[in-house]
């Protein structure tokens, strides 16, 4: 029986999925994580085998006695994941230090976690990416803002999210950033003017697709994140083939095996001098896990499928025997607290209802970019799902 460490097994909620198709599957399940035992999910315990409780996941000396524990317990450890990019470097540092071979190790975690490091992968696939500068002080951040021009975007080269992601717009915003930054290493890149849309999906060892997927934000998430806005994205009925052909360029050139992909890409609004033509293709950046929050939850939805069985039958089997059935454009939107919508949440269920697939409250935790309230539902028309992102997004003037 091969053995299988999930880590933090308990966030997002619905991860238990993925541990019940592992067990389904025939693997043993051991969880790690710092919510204490009989508050997990009845469905996530009876899905481990055994689970390992820590004081906190950010004490790597207890996650280490953890895994140590199972190894000496269990023998040796055939996969080690947490599917979340808070944890991926120290997921690396774990197979690492254990010598787990089915997934990345340390030494190759900077073209994953560093977005100054994705851009020669991303150059290697063929694909442009916006100049950048990786910042010291005020003099070269200002030298490099002249040079490409307002606006320019800072965040943290190696960061999770939009978190801590700023639109400088001026000298004085450089001054700004630099006087109030914090010590992590900030890369400075030009601003495009274009649309997010990403190419998701399952590998195999071999590098092949086992599932794909995409979604589009048509709005910032550094400008949600930064204003509080409402949040707005949804899964494409079927991927463009120029998205698909960056996406399969870049697994290639990043060498991705045996794992969950969510890559970033920029789709031009207009031409931009030195980066291309209106609708041309940008590399933004690299995740090696999951899309967050309920996104897996909407790949089911979208394509009628099990995205937690298909990612456990390629760590398991390394192929797909579950396969899609027809597909839908999924919409998500996330409704802040506070704000006078024209329809309440009784109006939005009557009139959607029936088109409606989930609903409720978020957890705090994700709320920063996905606001408090959601709203996720299945169209089969782009027109359709338009319509309803005008009628949940309408509010009465303050």
């Amino acid at each position: 029986m091969k053995n299988f460490i999930f880590i933090s097994p308990n966030f997002p909620m619905t991860y238990w999925k993925f541990c019940r198709e592992l067990k389904n599957n025939g693997m043993r399940v051991l969880g790690i994580g710092d919510c204490p035992y009989n508050e997990l999910l009845q469905e996530l315990r009876d899905s481990l085998h055994e689970y390992y409780k820590v004081s906190s996941l950010e004490n790597n000396d207890e996650v280490f006695k953890a895994v140590a524990f199972f190894t000496f317990k269990y023998g040796k450890i055939d996969w080690l994941e947490s599917n979340n990019e808070y944890w991926l470097m120290r997921d690396a540092w774990l197979r690492t230090e254990f010598n787990i071979t089915t997934g990345p190790k340390l030494d190759e975690m900077d073209k994953i976690k560093y977005k100054s490091a994705m851009k020669a992968y991303y150059a290697k696939a063929g694909i442009p990416t916006a100049r950048y500068h990786l910042v010291e002080g005020l003099e070269d951040a200002l030298e490099f803002a002249h040079m490409v021009g307002y606006p320019v975007v800072v965040k943290p080269d190696n960061g999770v999210g939009a978190n801590n992601t700023y639109k400088l717009q001026s000298d004085e915003d450089v001054q700004w950033f630099i006087d109030t930054k914090d010590d992590n290493v900030y890369i400075m890149e030009e601003f495009v003017n274009g649309y997010v849309q990403t190419y998701d999906g399952i590998v195999d060892s071999q590098g092949n697709m086992l599932f794909e997927s995409g979604n589009i934000t048509p709005l910032s998430l550094m400008d949600i994140v930064n204003n509080a806005g409402d949040s707005v994205y949804y899964l494409v009925k079927e991927l463009p083939e120029k998205i698909r052909q960056a996406g399969l360029a870049t697994v290639k050139a990043f060498g991705v095996k045996s794992r969950f992909i969510h890559l970033e890409f920029f789709v031009l609004n207009e031409d931009q001098e030195g980066l291309g033509k209106k609708g041309d293709i940008l590399g933004l950046e690299v995740n090696m896990r999951p899309a967050g929050g309920y996104t897996p939850e909407m790949y089911n939805y979208s394509q009628e499928t099990d995205v937690y069985k298909i990612w456990a039958d390629m760590v398991a089997f390394d192929k797909d025997t579950k396969g899609t059935g027809n597909h839908h454009f999924c919409a998500f939107y996330g409704r802040r607290d506070g704000r006078r919508y024209k329809l309440d949440d009784y109006e939005v269920m009557m009139k959607y209802g029936p088109k409606m697939v989930m609903w409720g409250r978020i957890p705090e935790a994700l709320s920063g970019a996905m606001a408090n309230q959601m709203y996720v539902a299945n169209f089969d028309t782009e027109e359709e799902m338009m319509a309803y992102y005008a009628d949940l997004a309408a509010t009465y003037e303050e």
